[in-house]
C-alpha cells in the first residue's frame, strides 16, 4: 500500500516550517494526499491554501526531493512516499481549522516527525540548510 503525498519545504533562518493536525500529537511537513487526479502542484497548491490559508506562488515551485518510509500507525507494509517542494508564497501563514498547531522546527526536533520526515530533515542538515 503506497500513501502518495506532496509536501511544502519552507525554511526561514535554518528552521523548517512543521504543523501539528488537530487530534494528532505528531508534526509533519505541510502538505497532504492528493485527490483524484490531481497533479503535484494541484495538490500542493490546495493542501497549503487548506492549512496553512495562504497561496503557494505556483512560478516559483522547484521539487527538492521525494523520499519513502514505513513507520508507526501505518498498516502493515504501507509506504508513504513523499514529493517536496519549495516554494514562495502569499498570505500570512497561520493554522487553519485543520491545523492545531504550527511550530518552527531545527534538526533537534527530528524525532518529533515521522519517519519519512526525518530522511528530509537528514538531507537539509547535510546540505546546510537546517540548523
Amino acid at each position: 500500500m503506497l500513501i502518495d503525498t506532496v509536501a511544502w519545504v519552507r525554511i526561514e533562518g535554518g528552521r523548517i516550517l512543521c504543523a501539528r493536525p488537530r487530534g494528532k500529537d505528531v508534526f509533519y511537513i505541510p502538505g497532504g494526499k492528493r485527490e483524484g487526479a490531481e497533479s503535484d502542484l494541484e495538490t500542493l497548491v490546495r493542501e497549503i491554501r487548506e492549512e496553512l490559508t495562504v497561496r503557494i506562488d505556483p512560478e516559483t515551485v522547484a521539487h527538492a526531493g521525494t523520499y519513502e518510509a514505513g513507520g508507526p500507525g501505518l498498516p502493515d507494509g504501507a509506504v508513504v512516499r513523499m514529493a517536496c517542494y519549495t516554494a514562495e508564497f502569499t498570505g500570512e501563514l497561520k493554522a487553519s481549522s485543520e491545523i492545531e498547531d504550527v511550530a518552527w522546527f531545527s534538526y533537534a526536533d527530528r524525532d518529533r516527525v515521522p519517519p519519512v520526515d526525518q530522511q528530509l530533515f537528514d538531507d537539509l542538515k547535510d546540505a546546510g540548510d537546517l540548523v
